[in-house]
């Protein structure tokens, strides 16, 4: 059992943390999984993910009153308080069963360093896509910056693409507001990725959440106020259904702004940038390398 559930995690985390069997004979017996206390664990102040969801935490509370805590949490000694534990991986966990009233929790031990604590809550949380976009974003940052690690780097460690972590760091360039909108749930990742290219993102956001638009419907109007000219050239022809389905789902696998101009059969297609980053990744997939 804790083998699968090592291995649900992904690769990247497996490679942090190692498996299961093999850590409870790397490191001492009184390090190994046990229970702690409830009140002596406490959470991480640098935990990347800030917002856990009351629905999911309830349903989680009636499975732990009904089968207990199934997963081990991950800590570490506390820095502050000898004899008190850290939680690097597990605080949803944790949370639920200090809701459901448990005196204890089942617990891995380790001595991790602040950076090692970092990156496995990052791999924990992304993998199982618990982290919100702007939490992502965040996160990704807060690691390039701590450990100077590439975005090649910071990619292979959680298991995702390179397009994917660099539009995602992306995001955290927005206005404070704005990922205030992305926090709470009423904007996705896709509305921030086309608010980034408005000329006012902060008067589109709040445009999008009271009139409640879509990605496509934002987007539209983040290229009127970036590309739209001064005067008007006569009425712009709709888009038939089939073009701007193809445009929606090339956005989608690329991650970047694109637009199809049909005539007839023939055309041109457009892809916008905003990054060196993005123009890379285009020249890569463009010449296969």
């Amino acid at each position: 059992m804790a083998e699968n559930r090592t291995r649900g995690l992904g690769r990247g985390l497996s490679a942090l943390l190692g498996e299961v069997e093999d850590i409870a004979h790397a490191v001492p017996p009184d390090e190994g999984v046990r229970d702690i206390p409830i009140e002596l664990v406490h959470g991480n102040p640098g935990q990347p993910r800030r917002i856990f969801g009351e629905a999911e935490l309830a349903e989680l509370e009636a499975s732990i009153r009904e089968s207990g805590v199934l997963q081990p949490i991950l800590v570490r000694p506390s820095a502050r308080s000898e004899g008190e534990f850290e939680i690097v991986a597990g605080e949803r966990r944790w949370r639920a069963a200090q809701r459901a009233g448990l005196a204890s929790v089942p617990a891995l031990v380790r001595p991790l360093s602040d950076l090692e604590a970092f990156k496995i809550a990052i791999v924990e949380n992304v993998q199982r896509a618990d982290l919100n976009p702007i939490e992502e974003a965040r996160a990704y940052v807060t690691l390039m910056g701590q450990a100077e690690q590439t975005q090649e780097e910071v990619a292979a460690l959680v298991g995702k693409s390179r397009s994917h972590v660099a539009n995602t760091m992306r995001l955290a360039q927005l206005p404070e507001d704005v990922q205030e909108h992305l926090l709470a749930g009423r904007l996705t990742a896709g509305h921030g990725r086309a608010l980034l290219s408005a000329e006012n993102p902060r008067q589109l956001a709040e445009l999008a959440v009271t009139k409640q638009l879509s990605v496509r419907e934002v987007e539209g109007l983040a290229r009127q106020n970036v590309t739209a000219p001064k005067k008007a050239s006569g009425p712009r022809k709709a888009k038939d259904a089939d073009t701007a389905a193809l445009e929606a789902d090339l956005e989608e696998a690329l991650g970047m702004g694109v637009d199809i101009a049909d005539r007839g059969g023939a055309g041109e297609i457009k892809i916008r940038y905003a990054s060196l980053e993005q123009l890379d990744e285009i020249c890569r997939r463009l010449t296969r390398r």
